[in-house]
């Protein structure tokens, strides 16, 4: 579900060594408890990171209502120099600036909220794999089906709405079903599907509550790293199963990552691994995030699963 989390169930089952009505009803558990979810989403121009510092009995209150904004895809509630680090899609730096300033600043009980402007994602969350398949087993998982000869080259607006509406809460839909909602026909919903997984306009994955994982220990990390090692940290965290998240930014850190790891001894033991590998690279601040209120739009209780509801954070921007 990871590598491909549109596969039919048909073509999972022989990797996996059960039948497909066994996969599904096993998913279904899954999605309603709140344990796993699948995100479809088209990407944004602009992301960024937003530390957040709040008066301390206002802090639950402050969650509740950045919950309710819609370009705040994720938060995490931290230690360190933090209280919340919010992740944001944007649909300029302008519209960053307007979220920073006037829905955030203007929170009471919000302290102070500094942003780090994404200029590129070096790894997002969508690559990391609980690694639970051997190498044959996951070569064996179909990728996406590729654009039919005769499909349109541009993925035309009326099926990007259909798409945006559809896809962010259950990246699973059916085509069918999203063609019956939208009044459009199977054929053209499946190739503006297709075509923008083609050209990666359009992004699908599989998120797990972190308590169902073997890493239950998530840390972000606030680096200066010299520039020139940027272009390579792509190739080198490839084979870092830790890594979750990284990307380049414009603020007085130049690279902050996230991780996963099995135990918070390991928050140390990693920062020292990384200048290590990163030669010239100082970690100058980290938090360790001690829950999350909201995942990919999903909103989670208090055990990280989600269970509260969705908000769609993923509008195209005439709907902002």
């Amino acid at each position: 579900m990871q590598i491909n989390p549109r596969a039919p169930w048909s073509a999972l089952a022989a990797v996996v060594g059960a039948d497909a009505v066994t996969l599904s009803r096993r998913w279904e558990r899954l999605v309603s408890a709140g344990e796993a979810w699948v995100t479809g989403y088209f990407t944004a121009p602009q992301g960024a990171l937003i530390d957040i510092s709040c008066v301390p009995q206002r802090v639950d209150e402050v969650v509740q209502a950045l919950g309710a904004i819609p370009e705040l895809i994720t938060i995490d509630h931290t230690t360190g120099g933090r209280d919340i680090i919010a992740t944001a899609m944007m649909h300029s730096t302008a519209h960053l600036w307007d979220v920073v300033t006037h829905k955030i600043g203007a929170l009471d009980g919000v302290r102070q909220a500094q942003s780090h402007l994404v200029t590129e994602v070096i790894m997002d969350a969508s690559s990391w794999r609980l690694r639970a398949l051997s190498p044959g087993e996951q070569a064996r998982v179909p990728g996406p089906k590729p654009p039919r000869p005769r499909a349109p080259r541009t993925v035309h607006p009326d099926v990007e709405a259909a798409l945006r509406a559809e896809l962010p809460q259950d990246g699973r839909v059916p085509v069918s079903v999203i063609a019956q909602r939208h009044g459009l026909s199977e054929q053209r919903v499946a190739d503006g599907l297709a075509r923008a997984l083609e050209q990666d306009l359009l992004r699908v994955r599989t998120d797990i509550s972190r308590a169902r994982t073997p890493s239950p220990i998530y840390a972000w990390y606030y680096m200066n790293t010299p520039a020139a090692l940027i272009p390579n940290l792509r190739r080198l965290l490839e084979r870092v199963p830790e890594a979750r998240t990284a990307m380049a930014a414009a603020s007085q850190y130049n690279l902050v990552m996230a991780v996963w790891l099995r135990q918070l001894s390991d928050v140390s033991r990693f920062e020292a691994a990384m200048e290590a590998a990163l030669p010239g690279a100082r970690i100058m601040d980290r938090s360790v995030v001690v829950t999350m209120s909201k995942h990919m739009g999903q909103l989670l209780d208090d055990d990280g699963r989600a269970t509260r509801g969705f908000i769609n954070p993923f509008r195209h921007p005439a709907e902002a």
